[in-house]
């Protein structure tokens, strides 16, 4: 690195320093050499070390360098720079700062120096000054730089993405500012809804679009959204043409101010998102319906699932997250999930509603379906089956069931349990095995089961297998 910045060329020489640098004996002189750079050489006309002064922490083994040349402390691309240095010493030019950089046990020491004749003894001075540190805020400069670039790159993406999803998007989007209503952005789509051309209402008043019988239920709706997370569409007619529309409004923050996102669908329009006659069907269903989206938090439920888990209303619990309400934590859910990102969809899962640590819930069964893409929805449909399980006969626990049914018993009893009774049915079909293959001889199935006849008439009695009466008789 060159630089002229400590040079000194073009610089008013001192008035009159006889007075004071003439009378410098040699430890004043001593000390200007130890304080003029961070490391100080004296060399000779051909470039070997005389002596030297550093920080022995700083540069550690620079004690070693005396008696050898400066081009063997240096890496190669630096030899070059010391000649030159030596060579222009030597004809009392004007020196510059060159920075070289030294060969030391971590790595290379970068230093800047400067060489300055030392009299008529034919010996140099070299002043030198660690770039260490300004080498390292250069790097954190350039890494900040290098993240800022970044990022930058990366938001002009997002902002792309954002504009064409914007633009090409079929629902019908206005951005409205808070403070005012007034509109900032609108998509195409709002375009078509409201009747006007492109560019039209940027900048307008929002209130001026609809009618005047909506407008100050619009404001409260406008006020309510900012406050709450969210709010149930509002209908509205609007002032070109008197047409009905659905407006679903959300609030957010953007640098420091407040902003509406506001959804525009005519009724009737196939095109919403939230068909009509669809959302009728769900609302009216007897089961429990919910629409989550890829984090589980709930954006739309009919009102057999507002009434499962006891809530108020829709709006009471739309944000928040299905495992609130539904399956035991850490369980249910979290095999559901699984299912669906290997299925793509659950079928008859038995979990259960409202759960906490002084209630077993209410248990239900679950079936889900999952949408394909980055912004996965999935709809739940959950049905009570506790009248179901209520009217089923008691079963007896020593009883061996099927596999079937001891699958159905996870999430009921412990695995101890369930293990003992898998235990339990192993050993009933072994035998039932066994006693077919030896067309019921309990002689020769206690054998190939290596158990005493003892041991099996009492297995046998334990699983009520065979007719034990008629043997005793």
């Amino acid at each position: 690195m060159l630089t002229r910045k400590h040079s000194i060329e073009g610089r008013a020489p001192f008035g009159d320093s006889a007075d004071v640098l003439g009378a410098l004996d040699l430890e004043a002189a001593t000390r200007l050499a130890m304080v003029a750079g961070d490391i100080t050489l004296i060399v000779d006309d051909t470039g070997r070390i005389l002596d030297a002064s550093a920080n022995p922490d700083e540069f550690p083994g620079f004690g070693d360098w005396v008696g050898r040349d400066w081009l063997d402390t240096v890496t190669v691309e630096s030899k070059p720079k010391i000649m030159e240095m030596l060579a222009g010493a030597r004809k009392h030019q004007t020196q510059h700062w060159r920075q070289v950089n030294h060969v030391g046990p971590d790595g290379d020491v970068p230093v800047k120096y400067v060489v300055v004749p030392a009299g008529e003894s034919g010996n140099h001075i070299a002043f030198g000054r660690d770039l260490r540190e300004t080498a390292a805020v250069q790097q954190r400069l350039l890494q900040a730089q290098q993240s800022l670039e970044r990022d930058y790159l990366r938001m002009r993406r997002l902002e792309a993405r954002y504009r064409m999803l914007f633009d090409l998007s079929s629902e019908a989007v206005l951005i409205v500012a808070a403070d005012g209503f007034r509109i900032k952005e609108a998509n195409p789509a709002a375009h078509r809804v409201l009747g006007t051309r492109e560019g039209k209402v940027e900048g307008g008043k929002l209130l001026s679009l609809f009618g005047r019988s909506s407008r100050e239920p619009l404001i409260a709706y406008l006020g309510a959204a900012l406050t709450s997370g969210s709010v149930s569409p509002f209908s509205a007619v609007l002032q070109e043409g008197g047409e009905t529309v659905s407006v679903s409004a959300t609030g957010f923050r953007q640098q420091g101010g407040q902003f509406l996102m506001l959804r525009l669908a005519r009724d009737g329009d196939p095109t919403r998102p939230e068909h009509r006659a669809a959302l009728d069907v769900l609302e009216a269903m007897p089961d429990a319906f919910v629409l989550t989206d890829d984090s589980r938090a709930i954006l739309a439920a009919n009102l057999a699932f507002v009434e499962l888990i006891g809530a108020a209303s829709i709006d009471q619990i739309r944000g928040r997250s299905l495992g609130e309400f539904v399956g035991r934590p850490g369980i249910d859910l979290d095999l559901i999930d699984g299912q669906l990102a290997k299925h793509g969809f659950a079928r008859n899962v038995t979990t259960v509603v409202g759960a906490n640590q002084s209630m077993p819930g209410e248990p239900v069964e679950l079936s889900a379906v999952q949408t394909d893409g980055p912004a996965a929805h999935t709809g739940f449909v959950i049905r009570q089956i506790g009248r179901r399980l209520r009217n089923l006969a008691p079963v007896v626990q020593d009883e061996p069931r099927s596999v079937e049914q001891l699958t159905e018993l996870v999430g009921r009893m412990s695995l101890k349990e369930i293990v003992r009774e898998s235990t339990d049915l192993i050993e009933r079909l072994c035998i039932e095995a066994a006693l077919t293959y030896t067309s019921d001889n309990r002689a020769s199935a206690a054998e190939i089961l290596g158990l005493s006849r003892q041991s099996l008439y009492s297995k046998l009695h334990r699983y009520g297998l065979g007719n034990l009466e008629s043997e005793a008789e």
